[in-house]
């Protein structure tokens, strides 16, 4: 507030409006709206607001118009001697000085408050700084043996991969051994339920009784192709089956054979 400023301040700490219209005046050189300064002022005995001080005298409290008519401006000092003028001016300007200097120390006090507050938030905020930067080190390390713990479970997954896809090729090839052993027992089987009958004694063959085969030396015959040329001779022995292949000699259209159809 500077002197040119012709608006002063409610003196109340909860108030500090511009005074427009009535103010009430203490002798304690301090101002009050309408509002506070009748209802602050108005007990008995009055005490300030602002600062605290008894207001006994009569003279003591003092409602002012703020823009008095000019009849009054005209009649307040009139008769008076000079002197009592100027004291009264020079009175009225002390109490305008001070409410100046009270308003400075008020804004300077409220300027300190907040330049501590704003030094208090600094020293926060260092704090705080100082403690995500802690926080983001220890997660930086964090994410580094995390990344190591990762690269160690992706070598490990690409040893199970490697390991699973040779089990799977494994399984493959017994899966296609199991298939043929199958196939193979089925071609037995069938070969067991339609023996072909016996061909004619062939020339090269001894004549005799026929020795009786044994359930464990049974002969088996596998006829392929409808002529049946070539046939396999299977003897199974107690140690494992064997078997032997042997050719038919060239067909002799003389030579009596049995279709089987």
């Amino acid at each position: 507030m500077s002197l040119c400023d012709d608006t002063l301040l409610c003196n109340f700490p909860k108030c500090r409006i511009k005074l427009s219209g009535f103010a009430w005046v203490t002798a304690c050189s301090h101002v009050f709206c309408n509002l506070h300064g009748s209802g602050e002022l108005s007990r008995c005995p009055a005490i300030c607001p602002a600062c605290g001080s008894a207001l006994s005298g009569k003279l003591d409290i003092a409602r002012k118009e703020l823009s008095p008519s000019e009849g009054y401006k005209a009649m307040v000092l009139a008769g008076l001697r000079p002197d009592i003028i100027l004291d009264i001016s020079s009175r009225a300007m002390a109490f305008w000085s001070y409410q100046v200097q009270q308003e400075h120390m008020y804004q300077e006090y409220n300027l300190s408050r907040a330049e501590a507050q704003v030094k208090q938030m600094e020293k926060m905020l260092t704090q705080q700084n100082q403690s995500r930067e802690l926080e983001m080190s220890a997660m930086r390390g964090e994410i580094v043996s995390l990344k190591k713990v990762m690269e160690e479970y992706k070598k490990k997954y690409s040893e199970v991969s490697e390991r699973l896809m040779e089990r799977n090729r494994q399984c493959q090839k017994l899966q296609g051994l199991y298939d043929s052993l199958k196939l193979r027992n089925m071609v037995v089987g069938a070969g067991d339920r339609e023996m072909p009958p016996p061909p004619h004694q062939h020339p090269d063959f001894p004549a005799g009784p026929a020795r009786q085969a044994t359930p464990q030396r049974s002969p088996l015959f596998f006829s392929f192709g409808p002529e049946a040329e070539g046939r396999v001779f299977s003897c199974p022995e107690a140690e494992g089956g064997k078997s032997f292949q042997f050719s038919s000699p060239a067909r002799d259209k003389s030579w009596p054979f049995n279709n089987k159809h």
